[in-house]
């Protein structure tokens, strides 16, 4: 089976759990094992990292700044909204190297609304995400990972391929520390994972992020310890 049909075969495979409840699309052990690279499972010996939600002028420069100490790149999982309040930060993302995908332009679930409303609306993420930073997305994660019909077709007609997590720090919650989302994020291992965090808290509770940015150290001294490279979804050969 060529790659591209099984990516398409597993995002329609995925469509039907979405379809069933987004607390299914989002059950991660069952998604790693019938989908593993929709689940963004790689190389054992990469780690990928990965934003969602940002630019945010409040969050994401201390972002930009703390993985530039560690010599990390990331993939940023950019809003459109987000982009044209703040486009002129979200050109600094991807001047400092980091890979640049869409989340798409307001985040609401796709199984919630029509096919049309969900290729209009990842249409201008797409177009807002690219005229600001420069860089055509290659990445797709849908918010709230539920993937619909509308998702599938729209990934298709923008070029788009859907990417979800293998693992996510729960970090958008009121009570989540630095060490709850390290404990989450490598709960299941960190070799292959595709690591899900958020530079923004503008669907989260807020300052979450400031729990996400406490996290990087210690989850570089982990990555380190295990003689394991973190960077980007384009390196993580999925």
């Amino acid at each position: 089976m060529k790659p591209a049909t099984r990516v398409l075969l597993g995002a329609g495979i995925a469509c039907g759990l979405a379809q069933a409840g987004p607390s299914v699309a989002s059950y991660g052990p069952l998604r790693r094992a019938l989908l593993p690279a929709l689940s963004g499972q790689g190389n054992p010996r990469h780690v990928a990292l990965t934003f969602d939600d940002g630019p945010d002028p409040r969050s994401t420069p201390q972002f930009l700044s703390a993985l530039d100490r560690t010599g990390w790149r990331a993939t940023f999982f950019m809003l459109g909204s987000m982009v044209d309040a703040a486009p002129k930060l979200a050109a600094e993302v991807a001047a400092a190297g980091h890979e640049i995908a869409v989340h798409g332009y307001c985040h609401r679930a796709h199984i919630l609304h029509s096919p049309q409303w969900v290729r209009d609306d990842l249409a201008r993420g797409h177009e807002a995400v690219a005229i600001a930073t420069g860089r055509e997305p290659y990445w797709h994660r849908p918010p709230f990972g539920a993937i619909s019909t509308g998702t599938i077709g729209a990934c298709r007609r923008l070029d788009l391929r859907i990417v979800l997590w293998t693992s996510w720090g729960r970090d958008w919650r009121a009570d989540a520390t630095p060490r709850s989302v390290v404990s989450d994020l490598t709960r299941t291992g960190l070799g292959g994972a595709t690591l899900l965090l958020h530079d923004s808290d503008c669907t989260s509770a807020i300052h979450a992020w400031r729990s996400t940015l406490g996290a990087l150290e210690p989850l570089a001294e982990l990555v380190a310890d295990q003689q394991l490279t973190a960077g980007p979804l384009g390196e993580h050969g999925i």
